[in-house]
C-alpha cells in the first residue's frame, strides 16, 4: 500500500484549509500538502497557470524526495493533480478529486470571473476580504482575486485539460461531486470520469462545493476507502 498522500488546495485557497482534514487522514497516511505559487504566504510574481501549480508539486515531490503519491486534489487542486498525472505519470499512484470544473467556457469562466473583483468584495462581502487577506496577506490578496480570474479565462480560451488528454491518464481516479455543488455540475463530473481510463465517479450526498463546510471525518473517511482498496 502507497501511505503517503499529497493534499493540493483549491483557488484562493491554501494549505491551511487542509488542517482538520490533515488530522483526520493522518492515522492512515503520511500526509504533505504545499501553497501553490502566490497562493497562503508564497509570494510569486508569474501569472497563475494550471502548468506553473503542476510545477510547484513536481519541485515539492523532488524537495522531499517523495517518488510517488496518491494526491487529493481539492477543486483546482484536482485539476493540477490530473495535468501532473499527465505532464510526469511517474509521480502519482491514485488520484480523488472533490469539486473541480471541467466544463471551462467563455460563459462560465466570466461568471466566475464577476465574482473576482477585489473592489466588490470589499464593498460587498467584507468579511470574505479579511479572510483573503488572513490567508494571504494584505497586499497581495487582490493579486490572488485578479491572477485567478485570469488562469480562469485562459482555461476556456484553450488551456484546458480536453478530453483526448484525459484518456491518456492511467491512474485510478476517482472524481468526487456533491450533490449540493453550485460551482461544478454532475453531469460534466459523470463526463470526465468516464473519459477516464480508470476513472470512477462518486455523487457525495449534501456535500457542497465549499470544503469549509464539509465534515472534515465523512471527507477523509471516502479518501481513506478509495486510496485503500484494492484494484478489481
Amino acid at each position: 500500500m502507497n501511505s503517503k498522500l499529497l493534499l493540493l488546495h483549491g483557488a484562493l485557497g491554501s494549505k491551511a484549509q487542509f488542517v482538520k482534514l490533515k488530522k483526520e487522514l493522518s492515522t492512515q497516511f503520511e500526509v504533505y500538502e504545499l501553497d501553490f505559487a502566490g497562493h497562503g504566504k508564497k509570494e510569486s510574481t508569474q501569472d497563475f497557470t494550471i502548468d506553473l501549480f503542476t510545477t510547484n508539486a513536481i519541485e515539492f515531490l523532488k524537495e522531499n524526495e517523495l517518488d510517488s503519491v496518491n494526491i487529493f486534489g481539492y477543486s483546482m487542486g484536482g485539476y493540477v493533480a490530473l495535468n501532473l498525472a499527465r505532464k510526469a505519470p511517474h509521480c502519482v499512484a491514485k488520484i480523488i478529486t472533490l469539486g473541480t470544473k471541467f466544463n471551462w467556457t467563455k460563459a462560465t469562466a466570466e461568471q466566475e470571473m464577476k465574482m473576482l473583483n477585489p473592489e466588490k468584495i470589499e464593498a460587498k462581502v467584507p468579511a470574505f476580504a479579511n479572510h483573503l487577506a488572513t490567508i494571504h496577506g494584505s497586499d497581495n490578496w487582490r493579486k490572488v482575486l485578479r491572477k485567478t480570474a485570469q488562469m480562469m479565462y485562459g482555461l476556456a480560451t484553450g488551456k484546458k485539460i480536453t478530453t483526448a488528454e484525459l484518456e491518456q491518464i492511467e491512474q485510478e481516479v476517482l472524481i468526487g461531486i456533491g450533490s449540493n455543488d453550485k460551482m461544478v455540475s454532475i453531469e460534466e463530473s459523470k463526463e470526465s470520469a468516464r473519459a477516464l481510463p480508470n476513472g470512477k465517479l462518486e455523487i457525495l450526498a449534501d456535500f457542497p462545493h465549499q470544503l469549509e463546510r464539509i465534515d472534515a471525518a465523512k471527507l477523509a473517511s471516502i479518501i481513506e476507502q478509495f486510496l485503500l482498496e484494492a484494484k478489481t
